[in-house]
């Protein structure tokens, strides 16, 4: 599976972990036009503002021209790779894309590239120190880190001493990202700021080969079941978080920006619309705190509303999540009434998206930041 990391601090200090599941690669790899408009407003432009240090260390993947960068989007500190790590010379695909070198990234400089597996299997490590390093820098004052890990994803390389106790790569890679999970939770001890300090661990999408989504059907890619688009989340507050509390209300990580701000005190923009609402009350385990969320969308495939979920797929399928975690049992013909009501609401979201969705941005001659090697 992939899992994203964020921290934040109180202080609040945030911290958000993150892990990636694997996938093809596309075209969308070094030297691309295409990335994130610098007009979008994010989480680190928003803490910023009350005066949060803010560090991203991992896979960056929101394009890798210098005004798609991390710096670009309201973070101090960047270390990583700029797109994911199945975009190199190694990949099957290679021969199509033609894949520029995969570099490591201090801030705007090239400290190294991702040439072989000795390589690949550093990255979590590398990305776990460096985030360390910023907790400690900036252990006084509030911080925003967010850590998204290049595992658990292809090719999957793990350094030597989790290979030599796992079974395979994947699991050898779970146990590292677990291990880096601990590396950052020991560190907010070891500074006394576990009790000043949000930690959220969840991911992106669902996992794919070599990993389980349990009950849930399908994985990462393919049509939006419940195993590509549920994930489990990790949060974490001693102190404000109650131990052991669980929740099961529909919340989304497009939350985790009006949450935060909530948290720090920020401002929202409000020359935008922002589909994510404040999920604070459902962190806090709060007495009857619900899903901010009368209805969720599954991109513009389908829709859920309470137990109901109804996608477009072929002449359209409808499961009761209730009864049928699964989705085995389409009982779209059974409904008629419940699947126009979800049909009306799919539409009117598409509609939404038409009017209010905000461009990405796009350059003139791109150049990948590590040139070709000369043949």
């Amino acid at each position: 599976m992939c899992w994203p990391g964020v921290i934040l601090c109180w202080q609040l200090n945030i911290l958000v972990c993150t892990f990636e599941c694997s996938q093809a690669a596309s075209a969308c790899a070094g030297g691309e036009a295409r990335g994130l408009n610098p007009d979008e407003i994010t989480i680190a432009d928003v803490l910023k503002t009350k005066g949060y240090a803010t560090g991203c260390f991992g896979k960056w993947h929101l394009g890798d021209q210098p005004q798609f960068m991390p710096a670009k989007h309201g973070f101090d500190h960047y270390y990583g790779i700029p797109y994911s790590n199945d975009m190199w010379r190694f990949h099957k695909l290679n021969e199509k894309y033609n894949f520029p070198p995969l570099p490591l990234l201090r801030n705007g400089d090239v400290i190294g590239v991702v040439e072989d597996g000795d390589d690949q299997a550093m990255l979590c490590k590398q990305f776990t120190d460096e985030a360390v390093a910023f907790i400690r820098k900036n252990k006084d004052r509030p911080f925003f880190v967010y850590l998204p890990h290049a595992f658990i994803h292809h090719p999957r390389f793990a350094r030597q001493e989790f290979m030599e106790k796992a079974e395979n790569e994947t699991e050898a890679q779970i146990e590292e990202t677990d291990w880096s999970t601990g590396q950052i939770l020991n560190t907010l001890r070891d500074l006394n700021l576990e009790e000043k300090t949000l930690v959220i661990f969840t991911s992106d999408n669902g996992g794919s080969s070599g990993t389980s989504m349990g009950p849930l059907r399908g994985g990462k890619g393919g049509p939006v079941y419940e195993g590509h688009m549920r994930e489990p989340t990790i949060a974490w507050w001693p102190g404000r978080i109650p131990a052991g509390s669980v929740c099961d209300e529909i919340t989304s990580t497009i939350d985790l920006l009006p949450t935060f701000a909530k948290l720090a005190g920020a401002q929202m923009p409000t020359d935008r619309v922002i589909d994510g609402k404040d999920i604070s009350a459902l962190l806090f385990a709060e007495p009857g705190a619900k899903s901010p969320h009368d209805v969720f969308f599954y991109k513009a495939m389908g829709v859920r509303s309470g137990k109901w979920k109804f996608l477009t797929k072929g002449k359209g399928e409808l499961y009761n999540l209730e009864e049928d975690i699964g989705e085995n049992n389409n009982i779209v013909s059974r409904h008629p009434d419940t699947v126009k009501r979800l049909r009306n609401l799919l539409q009117r979201h598409v509609d939404d998206l038409e009017r209010n969705s905000r461009p990405a941005a796009f350059v003139e001659n791109p150049k990948p930041i590590f040139p070709f090697p000369e043949r």
